[in-house]
């Protein structure tokens, strides 16, 4: 078991809405109508492109400073 702790960038929209997207991983993005939200909805949308690179055989970028790998279960807290 892998862990993978992605860096993200979340931004406020003009409308109030926020977006949220991992700069390591190209074309994974997200919104939510709160930061919360956001990040929730990020999380959930990066375990399953996640599993499915894994699934394909494809290998998971591992970009210097935006993405960290561990080889022990870990978690990861935003505070």
């Amino acid at each position: 078991m892998k862990t993978y702790l992605f860096q993200v960038t979340l931004q406020e929209e003009d409308d109030g809405r926020w977006s949220v997207w991992v700069p390591g991983l190209p074309g994974l993005a997200s919104w939510g109508h709160t930061k919360e939200e956001a990040m929730r909805n990020i999380q959930d949308a990066a375990e399953a492109y996640v599993e499915d690179m894994i699934e394909s055989g494809e290998p998971i970028p591992v970009e210097a400073g935006k993405i960290e790998v561990f080889d022990a279960p870990a978690i990861a807290v935003t505070v």
